[in-house]
């Protein structure tokens, strides 16, 4: 098995494990995971692929149901599949909770009419996200060159100690809440920023953060957590809290741009120590050096990818109203009683 092949191999995650130059399966078929941490997940195989020992493929009887309905109705109940994992150190779903899912089937000329009222949602969907990853690259390197600042006068290449410092200050628990409070678990993988925390200290004094700092999680830099504050709060030792020291030198958005591009995380992971759960190194992180312009040179980068930044959230809102909708008609369309697994 390797990264390079015609066919991907299919086992429990949600991600191919592999691909291969054979195929066992054909197009156009549906998979559960059988084990990990994803089993229950249910699959739409578009392409002819390799089915392996962890994962289970669906084979409806196509005289009496249609195989993009089954896809549908075992979609719609995938969450309760995943309640039925079972095992503590691998979670994995047994064959015979698969085996007796139960479907209710209308006619034919039904089933046919549901699949193409969600398959219209589904290809919607389709779409939107192929758009979204075409943006995120577009973004990507409009953004590596905007910041390669060619051509560009006044520009002076410093090193990010000379020009911000680690956050010194300190705030006392009783100040925090669960949408200030910042750990590496409630900061997003891939530069999406945060979402509201699950938990917050309830004693002691803790890391501040400002208005403007950058807030990197050093606890495995491959993930690439990163968020610009737009609140004043707190965090702990795992997330490193970056402050401008002279904010006539240096904008912080420009800032969370240097900081967020794929050449800054690439060099924080080499940088990064330990095998299992590698953390950033702190001094090499403030030696990182990138190219500082005019204040307004600045801001000009600033406001073009913002605009960018938009047109990317705006796709990505569309994509989740889409997805909520999928997922209303699916219940409506598919709502026949039905029994417990």
């Amino acid at each position: 098995m390797s990264e390079v092949g015609s066919y991907p191999v299919i086992n429990g995650g949600i991600c191919p494990s592999g691909y291969v130059e054979v195929y066992n399966q054909p197009k156009d078929t549906i998979t559960i995971s059988q084990g990990g941490a994803s089993a229950g997940y249910v699959n739409w195989m578009k392409t002819e692929f390799w089915a392996g020992a962890h994962c289970y493929v669906v084979i409806p009887n196509k005289e009496i149901v249609s195989n993009r309905y089954v896809y549908h109705y075992v979609k719609s109940i995938e969450s309760k599949l995943q309640e039925c994992q079972y095992g503590a150190g691998i979670p994995a779903l047994a064959k015979k909770t698969v085996e007796q899912v139960q479907i209710p089937l209308p006619p034919l000329a039904i089933q046919s009419r549901i699949v193409e009222i969600l398959d219209h949602f589904t290809n919607l969907t389709a779409n939107l996200t192929a758009e979204l990853a075409l943006r995120r690259k577009q973004f990507e390197h409009f953004r590596e060159k905007l910041l390669s600042l060619d051509g560009v006068e006044g520009v002076e290449w410093k090193a990010l100690g000379g020009v911000c410092e680690y956050s010194k200050k300190r705030i006392v628990a009783a100040e925090l809440n669960n949408a200030n409070y910042v750990s590496v678990e409630n900061l997003l993988q891939n530069k999406k920023g945060k979402t509201q925390s699950e938990c917050c200290p309830d004693a002691g004094c803790w890391t501040k953060f400002e208005v403007g700092d950058v807030l990197i999680g050093n606890i495995r830099p491959y993930l690439r957590k990163i968020w610009l504050a737009d609140i004043i709060g707190g965090t702990n030792g795992d997330v490193l809290v970056i402050h401008i020291k002279d904010s006539d030198v240096l904008c912080p958005s420009y800032l969370y741009y240097i900081l967020s591009s794929e050449d800054f995380f690439t060099y924080d992971t080499s940088n990064s120590k330990g095998a299992k759960m590698p953390r950033g190194d702190k001094s090499a992180v403030m030696a990182y050096s990138f190219p500082v312009p005019p204040l307004a040179v600045q801001q000009s980068i600033v406001e073009q990818l913002d605009k960018f930044t938009a047109l990317i959230q705006n796709i990505e809102n569309e994509l989740a109203l889409r997805q909520k909708q999928y997922e209303y008609c699916r219940e409506k369309l598919l709502s026949f009683p039905s029994p417990s697994l």
